[in-house]
């Protein structure tokens, strides 16, 4: 087995003394603080969850201090699922960090066995060989069901096109979104609501949407943040619009669209 040269860490020292610094915390706090003794693996998800978002939420903004806070509440996580571990006899810290070492070394053949893989395409194949190797039955079974569907659609296609079950070029993928768009417009764009076959008319636009997110996974755009770049623009404009108009003694709900856009756009130009 080969390794790959590793530059020597002159803060190592440091990391693994802070390291055993928040060990030592989650036991102390994990025996006499009433919160966290009461805590359980099903207590902490929804946290772990919060967090995560917030993590997201500031990474989308650069915010590279809020991120190193986030990144410590998740590290804390991490650290109180594996006390609970160990009270259960099941498992402790070091059991997980050596097994995702394990993991990683043995997905990554190319560095650290003698397997040739030169670009990222070629890594993600051999990944999902790998764990088809080691038991898994389907491609898709690691993709986790309660993931948001947008992000969900994501990684449902990036694991197809690790085994070559993919379109060979974007403009063949842009004519699969133009296709699904003329049979929802045909099928529903004409149709008054209330005769809509709502069920189907779902089906068609899931159809669309997950076309959409497979062309911009083609021109390397991760829509999970393109549509929240979006969301976070628009509640930045919207609030802009409610802030503004009612400096001119105005309420929304007594406004006239014109009105209303004509904040809009001002809140455009800012």
């Amino acid at each position: 087995m080969k390794k790959p040269p590793v530059k020597p860490d002159l803060n190592r020292e440091a990391k693994l003394k802070a390291f055993d610094r928040l060990l030592t915390i989650m036991d102390e706090l994990r025996e006499n603080c009433p919160w966290d003794k009461k805590q359980t693996m099903e207590s902490l998800r929804h946290l772990t969850i919060e967090e995560t978002y917030e993590l997201s939420d500031f990474i989308l903004d650069g915010n590279l201090d809020e991120i190193k806070k986030e990144l410590g509440d998740l590290m804390l996580h991490n650290v109180f699922y594996a006390r609970i571990a160990s009270e259960q006899g099941a498992f402790d810290v070091a059991d997980v960090l050596n097994a995702i070492c394990d993991k990683l070394i043995e997905r990554h053949p190319h560095v650290y066995g003698d397997v040739v893989a030169n670009d990222e395409e070629t890594v993600k194949a051999n990944w999902e060989k790998l764990k088809l190797r080691g038991g898994n039955k389907s491609v898709l079974e690691g993709v986790p069901k309660s993931l948001p569907a947008m992000v969900k659609a994501i990684r449902i296609q990036d694991k197809a096109r690790g085994v070559g079950f993919d379109w060979e070029r974007k403009e063949q993928v842009w004519e699969k979104v133009e296709e699904e768009m003329r049979e929802f417009k045909r099928e529903y764009n004409a149709v008054e609501p209330e005769k809509i076959n709502t069920e189907k008319a779902t089906a068609e636009f899931g159809d669309l949407l997950f076309s959409l997110v497979n062309y911009a996974r083609f021109i390397n755009i991760d829509p999970e943040e393109a549509l929240e770049r979006t969301n976070k623009k628009f509640i930045e404009r919207f609030q802009y619009l409610e802030r503004e108009s009612a400096k001119d003694g105005k309420r929304l709900g007594e406004m006239t669209l014109a009105e209303m856009d004509a904040y809009w756009e001002k809140a455009k130009l800012k």
